[in-house]
């Protein structure tokens, strides 16, 4: 990553990935960035490693604890990236530590709302829920630049999410969140479809509206771009890490 100018210091990149995956799906990604200069950790939240033997029952709020003792761990202006479902913890995250974080960056997500739940009507019997087939996920969410080893390595690797993370509304209290330097990297929306869904109040970023620093970036392919786009993605984060040194 040559192009791209190097950050004054070397910055704490924190990498959370979104439903069913695990730190492994950002190897690509943290390799890119390591090489640069960047001092990188990966997260598996609580309930996307295979070998917990509770994982069917861990929380939003077990997830959201990894993210801030994480943050808390790495020290001031850490660089929080969020894929995809890791939206819930993130803004928990920043929601609880805003003064840690010098910059949030999402990816092909962003903040939630105070109040909304990825799946609220989930019935409690509900333990977990599964990667769907491939079929019925493309028609949640854009496997554009997916090749058929990447959708046989997720299918192989992916863990199923706790459902009570699914049904459970996040509770946000700081307003000092929404003044948190925030960078949005849209891949399979674009930026400008983001930025008119959250002026028109569109729930799914309705919280954008509410940030008064943001940056847009556009990376156009699908929604799992660590590997449909790996080198790229890591660029547009190291560009974003580089603007908040």
């Amino acid at each position: 990553m040559t192009s791209t100018p190097r950050p004054a210091r070397r910055p704490h990149i924190l990498l959370v990935p979104g439903y069913w995956l695990g730190a492994w799906a950002w190897d690509e990604v943290a390799e890119h960035l390591e090489s640069a200069g960047a001092h990188v950790t990966a997260l598996t939240l609580p309930g996307l490693d295979p070998q917990d033997p509770q994982r069917t029952t861990r929380t939003l709020d077990d997830q959201a604890e990894a993210v801030s003792a994480a943050v808390e761990e790495l020290g001031a202006d850490v660089v929080l990236v969020g894929h995809s479902g890791a939206n819930g913890p993130v803004t928990l995250a920043v929601d609880r530590h805003p003064e840690l974080i010098g910059r949030v960056i999402w990816v092909d997500s962003g903040p939630v709302s105070d109040g909304s739940a990825v799946a609220p009507d989930l019935p409690e019997e509900v333990a977990e829920l599964p990667l769907p087939d491939f079929d019925t996920l493309g028609q949640e969410a854009s496997l554009e630049g997916l090749s058929d080893e990447h959708r046989e390595r997720l299918r192989a690797r992916a863990v199923p999410e706790p459902a009570r993370v699914a049904r459970t509304r996040v509770e946000l209290f700081n307003d000092a969140r929404h003044d948190v330097p925030t960078t949005m990297i849209c891949c399979s929306i674009s930026s400008a479809q983001v930025l008119e869904l959250a002026a028109a109040g569109h729930p799914m970023f309705s919280a954008v509206a509410d940030l008064s620093d943001l940056t847009v970036m556009d990376l156009p392919t699908g929604h799992w771009p660590m590997w449909s786009r790996p080198h790229e993605l890591a660029e547009a984060i190291w560009t974003a890490a580089g603007a908040t040194q």
